[in-house]
């Protein structure tokens, strides 16, 4: 076989030997675009793009890697998302309209019209801030973009609450609450828990009395389904001793 692999650029012709001898009754829906247009023959793969500088030279082996590329509001993500964990459990949307939509953004202002308020809101007015305000240093603008979102949050907060509010004053049914689910499958798990445990006291009350009557831990587990238990049973009933003074 050797090193190179080259059979998939031989596909095209092979594809028309078989048409040719009728083995294929009709081309696929390749066929065509890949006459029109063949793929490359060159073999050799090119360096890629510089994005920076580097003084060193760099190791064979990593001549061919792709370049990080890293941008300036990457620490600044890394920072809030930090403090904030948790505004990467809300959903949120990529979709674009039409591919120029920070052309359109005026970040001098958080909340943007049409486009939900979440963390990457911070980072732009953030980086808004540092590019326009003179002498507004990096910690001084996060302070006042988390201050902005914090106040823009607690307004959404509040206007859910009072439509919520409103809806049940109607007769409207939200069912149960995140609070009360939770509540819910806590209080399952606790239940299976103490079964659990209460199995484990049992069996740890078995070995510690096979560990003094020399009998097996198996053998001293008493069913209730046992046929030779059930016997035993209604040979002490027949057998009772009667009560003292009868």
């Amino acid at each position: 076989m050797g090193r190179y692999n080259f059979r998939p650029q031989r596909v095209y012709q092979a594809t028309t030997q078989l048409l040719s001898t009728g083995r294929l009754t009709a081309p696929p829906s390749w066929y065509e675009v890949v006459g029109n247009v063949p793929p490359p023959q060159i073999l050799v793969r090119t360096q890629p793009i510089e994005h920076h500088r580097r003084s060193r030279t760099k190791k064979p082996s990593k001549l061919f890697q792709p370049q990080n590329i890293t941008y300036p509001e990457d620490k600044l993500r890394r920072e809030f998302f930090g403090d904030h964990p948790w505004e990467l459990a809300r959903p949120r949307v990529v979709l674009e309209n039409d591919g120029r939509d920070a052309q359109t953004e005026d970040w001098s202002r958080i909340r943007q019209p049409g486009r939900p308020l979440d963390g990457e809101s911070v980072v732009q007015r953030q980086t808004w801030l540092m590019e326009n305000i003179p002498n507004m240093s990096k910690a001084g603008a996060y302070d006042q973009a988390r201050k902005e979102f914090y106040e823009e949050r607690l307004q959404e907060d509040i206007e859910r609450r009072v439509a919520k509010e409103e809806a049940l004053a109607t007769g409207a049914y939200f069912g149960k609450s995140m609070l009360e689910v939770g509540m819910e499958l806590e209080d399952r798990q606790y239940e299976k828990w103490r079964e659990w445990a209460g199995r484990e006291v049992i069996e740890a009350k078995q070995r510690q009395a096979a560990m003094y009557t020399g009998v097996d831990n198996s053998s001293m587990a008493i069913s209730a389904d046992d046929p030779e238990t059930i016997a035993g049973l209604d040979e002490l009933e027949e057998d009772s001793i009667p009560a003292q003074g009868q």
